[in-house]
């Protein structure tokens, strides 16, 4: 019985080897033929995920994916000349990973080689030359220019801060006769403004006059009582320059030795009345404004510039002026303060020039505009139309052209812009076409974001971004090296 049940289960077993050798593919035997039409033939499939899966026929994966075709070619020890050298490798399972050295990952598949041509080809978005000429595609070569910009800006006259003085009285008081009247009128430095009366200011004349007496009366007596006279003398009389008593009523005052009723009060500088609270026979009290006098010699035009123009200009720089009153002259100044707040509602910031005006055709409340005209003299900068730029928002983008139809997104760093050009700091070289029209629609019609996906991972090398890196033969900044 035992040698029955062996016989027959060596039967059973060589039979279903035999069905099994029957129904097998064998496409080894097919490798590397092709059909009456000229298509390769595929070998197997391989699942698209783990490559040790394999399949005769078409299939798909637990999760929808299609099974990958593999030819003869493929398994041929063909040669990656032509596809440029290695740059890096990549995780088997489309991890983040990657190395600069061959690796096996943690289920012993080995990491697969990215090749220069594979990266290069991912960078660049192609389009049919139909297509390009439907679009109205058009392109400028990438070129040094001399950046210069001319701003325009309007503006208003002011008074100069710094020139403008207020007179007030430092006792009690009241003005007995007023000789400056009016506002706006014109002054001298000296020229006495009006007639003050004080009892404040006749006893402190009185005093002084008393201190001075006893000086002289004490002139015989010893040396320590003739200086405390002569110190006496002195505090009355620095306390009527304290009180801004002109020099020549205190040379009155000396020379007469009786106290004045009444004093003028002059005129600190030259310039105009700005305003004059003050009236005849008015009481006044110490440190109220009873003149604003300004020196109208030098005044102040102030405009506002625009935040993205504000990196054309600078302290000292000339500029002309030209003032609506006067339409057939020109008035040369200098920018002599950039104020360092911004008006959010108009993004302006107000520029300070300062102008002469020794006619006084320069009247504050007129107004007038600049012409700032700046440049970087005899440097050349590289630049491009600025409709070549493609602004996403967080980066921008140049499309430069590679060959007919093929086109690569670089992500450039921009500078100043000006007269329809604005310079490239990173991103684009001298010589290369970009693109300056119809890119908006290059953009819509191919895979531009796939592109640019490719030229920069998630991660930068150091400040590179990762297309900068590749190009050099670098991978990602993920990568973990060699184990």
């Amino acid at each position: 019985m035992t040698r029955q049940t062996t016989f027959l289960l060596v039967l059973v077993l060589g039979f279903g080897i035999g069905i099994g050798l029957w129904l097998s593919p064998k496409p080894i035997q097919q490798a590397g033929i092709q059909n009456q039409n000229g298509e390769r033939k595929p070998l197997y499939f391989r699942h698209p995920m783990n490559p040790k899966v394999t399949s005769p026929t078409p299939a798909k994966d637990e999760m929808g994916m299609d099974y990958v075709p593999v030819y003869a070619e493929d398994q041929s020890p063909a040669s990656p000349v032509n596809k440029g050298r290695i740059l890096y490798y990549r995780h088997p399972m489309g991890a983040a990973d990657t190395s600069t050295v061959p690796k096996k990952d943690e289920m012993g598949m080995d990491y697969l080689p990215v090749y220069e041509s594979e990266v290069s080809n991912q960078r660049q978005v192609s389009i049919s030359p139909e297509k390009i000429q439907k679009l109205g595609v058009k392109t400028e070569t990438a070129g040094l220019r001399k950046l210069a910009n001319t701003i325009r800006a309007l503006g208003s006259i002011q008074v100069d801060e710094r020139r403008v003085h207020v007179v007030t009285a430092k006792f009690e008081g009241w003005v007995q006769r007023l000789y400056v009247n009016v506002t706006g009128q014109t002054v001298r430095r000296g020229q006495p403004l009006l007639e003050i009366y004080s009892p404040e200011l006749i006893t402190a004349q009185q005093e002084y006059l008393i201190a001075r007496e006893g000086e002289q009366l004490l002139s015989a007596s010893s040396s320590q009582a003739k200086a405390t006279a002569k110190q006496l003398s002195q505090n009355a009389l620095q306390r009527l320059r304290f009180w801004d008593i002109a020099p020549a009523q205190l040379q009155y005052l000396q020379n007469e030795g009786g106290a004045l009723d009444t004093l003028p009060l002059l005129s600190p500088v030259d310039g105009v009345v700005l305003e004059k609270p003050v009236v005849e026979g008015m009481r006044f009290m110490p440190g109220e404004m009873l003149f604003r006098i300004a020196d109208l010699g030098q005044v102040w035009l102030v405009v506002d510039i625009y935040e993205q123009d504000l990196d054309w200009i600078k302290s000292g720089q000339t500029v002309s002026v030209r003032i609506n009153a006067y339409p057939n002259r020109a008035f040369n100044g200098h920018i002599s303060f950039i104020y360092p707040t911004m008006a959010s509602e108009t993004r302006t910031a107000k520029v300070r020039i300062e102008l002469p005006n020794t006619l006084g055709l320069l009247k504050p409340g007129i107004y007038g505009s600049v012409a700032i005209t700046s440049g970087d003299g005899q440097a050349e900068r590289l630049t491009v139309s600025d409709s070549a730029a493609l602004d996403s928002g967080t980066r921008q983008i140049v499309l430069v052209r590679l060959d007919e139809g093929h086109f690569e997104p670089r992500v450039v760093k921009l500078g100043r812009k000006t007269d329809g050009y604005v310079e490239v700091l990173e991103g684009v070289a001298n010589g290369e076409s970009v693109v300056t029209s119809a890119n908006f629609l290059i953009d819509a019609e191919s895979n531009l974001k796939g592109a640019l996906d490719a030229l920069e991972s998630p991660t930068t090398q150091g400040n590179k971004s990762s297309g900068e890196a590749l190009r050099e033969g670098k991978p990602p900044q993920h990568q973990h090296g060699g184990q």
